[in-house]
């Protein structure tokens, strides 16, 4: 889960708490609006959709049973989930994802493995070297059984859609999957008014042709964006979560959370 910290002058109004397929929801949202006249759209689009929108689908059963945060009350937010329930999800998305089609766990695939190795250059956090010794054979075993994964699919693909089967189409589609899950968190992973500006590198125009976006926050929930890969201006989205405080140690969060109303944070994308 993502568990927002509250706006500084509303410390009393409860953390924003989104769940993993709300953001990979909110990610989806941005694939579906993806490509203009200056950016290529999603290419296959069905697959590549499906991915976006399952992109974290891994963590549907963790995030089912919210783990408390001794330290906060709170479920565990994303980054200081424990290590063994975040390798724990590793391969669970791949493995869904490949049962829709051989392009969707291609990309999950390589999202996974991407996570572990700054995703694939394009990031100089290298989770991988996080990873203590014990848990090291156990997460090796994982990438190679996802390497094996991406090899066994991409054969798949060369007999029924050989054009989107090379290197070049799947690291651009990659790509694409990486912009809309780093934007979602940064509108996800932060509070409105805290989330500054910030800048999106590699994103793909299309295949061998990558800008970088940068994004400004505005009052009033607005980001400019610049260059704009949207196809209409004035993009409103919004993002489901549900507000809640911390909580005294045992408590049901899962329950909790079950029975706490879904609220909305909406935003809106303008060209410069």
């Amino acid at each position: 889960m993502i568990v927002q910290s509250p706006p500084q002058d509303q410390s009393d109004a409860g953390h924003f708490v989104i769940a993993m397929q709300q953001h990979t929801a909110f990610a989806g949202s941005l694939a579906v609006h993806f490509g203009n006249s200056e950016f290529a759209g999603l290419e296959p689009r069905e697959p590549m959709q499906f991915v976006v929108d399952h992109h974290d689908e891994g963590w549907l059963d963790l995030d089912a049973r919210a783990h408390q945060d001794p330290t906060t009350g709170l479920p565990y937010h994303l980054t200081e989930t424990p290590l063994p329930q975040i390798i724990s999800t590793s391969a669970g998305s791949p493995a869904f994802n490949e049962k829709h089609h051989p392009f969707s766990g291609i990309i999950s695939s390589m999202h996974t493995y991407g996570l572990y190795h700054g995703r694939y250059g394009l990031s100089d956090k290298i989770f991988l070297d996080a990873i203590p010794a014990d848990l090291r054979p156990e997460v090796e075993t994982m990438l190679s059984a996802e390497e094996d994964r991406q090899d066994r699919l991409t054969k798949q693909l060369q007999e029924t859609d050989p054009a989107y089967a090379s290197k070049e189409h799947l690291f651009h589609a990659y790509k694409q999957l990486q912009f809309f899950d780093t934007l979602s968190l940064y509108m996800h992973m932060s509070a409105q008014g805290q989330r500054g500006q910030a800048e999106f590198h590699n994103v793909p125009r299309k295949i061998g042709d990558d800008v970088t976006i940068s994004v400004r926050e505005l009052p009033g929930a607005v980001y400019q964006v610049d260059p704009y890969p949207f196809m209409h201006d004035n993009l409103e989205l919004s993002t489901e979560g549900r507000y809640l405080s911390p909580q005294p140690p045992g408590t049901d969060l899962a329950a909790l959370l079950a029975k706490t109303e879904i609220a909305e944070q909406k935003v809106r994308l303008v060209r410069t």
